[in-house]
């Protein structure tokens, strides 16, 4: 830690239409499929510029190793805890854009689960015009290894789990059931270029990094607040959204989003059987950018 330094990476990348239309038909919802040429819906770049690094660059739990862009944290789980997106003009389907990403703080903590490590990533999104169009503040923790899982579950039975269908369905206003299972998280790892074995690898989730099961992304939680937002169509546009994973959710629990309007947007909890796991506060403000 002591010799790494951070820096800024800078890419210059296609918004691309593929793992647009991948996210669309994960959701296969009623809101319109956003195509070339198209705004990308709230916090969709998460899936439109996917970061693909080569194999052999990949760390034991899937994601790539650290040391580079990322400092070498010592701590063997990582968590996406939450950040912030401020939206200031359009990002559209197949333009190029412009991405610089630095680590903002590194800083360690100690408490009573033990060790951990808080790292900020700071991401600016320019258009093909050169206008700033995103800024981003992600918050990655890192954790002390787990004992392995005592859970009664068992891999047999998550085998048998049947595909979802739509993962989110209406129940009343403002309230929606979000459902989940092994090829759902599958086929959000496989759009968003996410290799961490906790999605995907249940011996490794279980017995290594010590969960009880399969874990849902925090990105696809977050994901799944914002769509329902994009399916309620309020009026007016969303400016900023600030998000928080407080727990996590396991594959095939029940799980159910609501929404609330505030005086300055609408609230939102993904909730699991026993408390949050995820929130999304939605700022509204002005006319849809140009």
């Amino acid at each position: 830690m002591k010799q790494w330094e951070p820096h800024t990476a800078t890419t210059h990348e296609l918004v691309d239409p593929g793992p647009v239309a991948a996210l669309a038909k994960l959701f296969d919802d009623e809101a319109p499929a956003p195509g070339d040429g198209d705004a990308l819906p709230p916090l969709w770049h998460w899936v439109a510029l996917p970061r693909w690094p080569v194999s052999s660059e990949l760390a034991l739990d899937g994601h790539p190793a650290r040391g580079s862009f990322l400092p070498p944290v010592e701590l063997p789980r990582r968590m996406f805890a939450g950040g912030e997106v401020a939206f200031h003009a359009d990002v559209r389907i197949g333009e190029t854009v412009r991405r610089e990403s630095t680590v903002e703080s590194v800083t360690e903590k100690s408490g009573r689960s033990g060790e951990l490590v808080i790292v900020v990533v700071r991401t600016r999104l320019f258009g093909a015009d050169g206008r700033l169009a995103v800024e981003e503040r992600q918050d990655l923790i890192y954790r002390e290894a787990a004992e392995p899982s005592v859970s009664t579950a068992r891999a047999d039975v998550a085998a048998e789990l049947h595909p979802v269908g739509r993962p989110l369905r209406r129940t009343g206003p403002w309230t929606w059931d979000f459902a989940t299972d092994p090829s759902l998280l599958m086929r959000f790892s496989a759009a968003t270029a996410n290799a961490h074995r906790i999605h995907y690898d249940w011996p490794y989730a279980t017995a290594v990094e010590g969960y009880p099961g399969l874990v849902v992304h925090g990105p696809l939680m977050t994901l799944a607040l914002a769509e329902v937002l994009r399916l309620e169509q309020p009026p007016g546009r969303a400016v900023r959204l600030t998000h928080r994973n407080r727990a996590p959710l396991f594959c095939g629990q029940a799980a159910e989003v609501r929404g609330e309007p505030t005086a300055d947007g609408f609230d939102l909890d993904l909730l699991g059987p026993d408390g949050p796991r995820t929130s999304l506060v939605a700022e509204f403000g002005g006319e849809p950018a140009a």
